[in-house]
């Protein structure tokens, strides 16, 4: 193996309780990382360091190799280095490079990580780092004289244009070459350099703030990508319909439906994809729907979960291939137990933290339909 992309993930944090764990776009910021890495080409194989039982699993399951991170590494001094050369020693034979990749970032493009192992491999840099480039003019303080200007005069301000950019560390990623990293015992030595990444790739998880802000920025950020199941499971209100309801003076109740929706429908039934529509509504507006669509459904249900699950044994289906979607918090039992979490744009804010994809159209106004074409898709790569 010419490159090892190795990847810190402590079970403990100060800042966020079980961080590397935490969702962003319905999966965890451990297996975002391991799947970034797994999909750069020039990495060979990934490894995740923890000391965490749950975080090992995990990263196993998302298609990494784990190394148990003994104690005395695992604690808040612990250098990220330290992590780096325990896992070399435990993979065994040095590969000619090395990778750095952390949870942190959850934004990494494969393709930035894959171009910045190349700038090593090539010859052309020993150490090469994640940055955002910057035009800011910085400052630090000066203690009791207050603050004074960083890499500029405070009484000179050139032009944006007319300045030399700055580049901020992001903490994504890096890349070294493994001889230079045993020799000096730090990720930065010899030829430095630096891969640009956009701003919306630069973000960090250190405060709850901020991982508020990343799963908001997942529903745009994360590539459309086709689903690929064997099964669908919907809600109905506000899936099926924007989650309102119409009553007249004789307190009967009607919905707004999406023809569109049911058209999506036939075609996931023509492609012989098993649809079930599953509802705590009893109104019968839901079953006359689902007839309507030719689709079995389950309405009048407090425990959505366990009649999921229950489901799911009966048709002999692997809950991994199966694809729920949801909008509110009565949803989030079944959300977590299939391998495809779907939220509609709207969804409660759990349930969107939830969702390993939003979609982009709302329920009763094509949420079904692009769910079914997504479907399909996979079908037909």
């Amino acid at each position: 193996m010419r490159v090892v992309c190795v990847i810190p993930a402590r079970g403990g944090s100060k800042g966020i309780s079980r961080k590397n764990l935490a969702l962003v776009g319905g999966r965890p910021l451990v297996v975002r990382a391991v799947h970034a890495a797994l999909a750069a080409p020039r990495v060979d194989a990934v490894v995740v360091s923890t000391d965490d039982a749950e975080i090992a699993t995990v990263a196993s399951a998302a298609g990494a190799r784990v190394v148990i991170r003994p104690d005395e590494l695992s604690g808040d001094t612990a250098s990220s280095e330290s992590a780096l050369l325990h896992t070399l020693d435990e993979v065994g034979g040095d590969p000619e490079v090395t990778v750095m990749v952390q949870c942190t970032s959850p934004f990494i493009d494969p393709a930035d990580l894959d171009a910045a192992v190349g700038l090593v491999l090539d010859g052309a840099a020993d150490s090469v780092f994640s940055g955002l480039e910057t035009h800011e003019f910085q400052w630090c303080s000066a203690g009791a004289d207050g603050v004074t200007g960083v890499g500029h005069d405070p009484a000179r301000r050139p032009r944006r244009q007319d300045r030399a950019a700055h580049f901020r560390e992001t903490g994504a990623f890096y890349v070294m070459r493994t001889d230079g990293l045993r020799a000096h015992r730090h990720r930065f030595f010899g030829r430095i350099d630096v891969r640009p990444v956009p701003t919306a790739h630069a973000i960090e998880v250190d405060e709850p703030a901020d991982l508020e802000l990343v799963r908001a920025i997942a529903v745009v950020a994360d590539r459309v990508e086709p689903i690929d199941v064997d099964a669908v499971v919907t809600d109905f209100d506000g899936v099926h319909t924007d989650d309102r309801a119409f009553v007249d003076q004789d307190g009967r109740e009607s919905v707004a439906v999406s023809r569109g929706d049911g058209m999506g429908v036939a075609l996931l039934r023509r492609a012989g994809v098993p649809l079930l529509i599953l509802s705590t509504e009893v109104n019968p507006v839901v079953a006359a729907r689902a007839r309507k669509l030719g689709v079995p459904v389950l309405h009048g249900v407090e425990d959505k979960a366990t009649v999921l699950r229950k489901w799911l044994a009966d048709e002999g289906l692997d809950p991994a291939r199966v694809a729920y979607v949801g909008n509110d918090v009565n949803d989030l039992g079944c959300l977590a137990m299939v391998g495809w979490p779907v939220a509609v744009p709207g969804s409660h804010p759990d349930v969107l933290s939830a969702a390993r994809v939003t979609l982009t159209r709302p329920g009763g106004a094509g949420a079904v339909r692009e769910l079914c074409e997504r479907v399909l898709a996979a079908r037909e790569a």
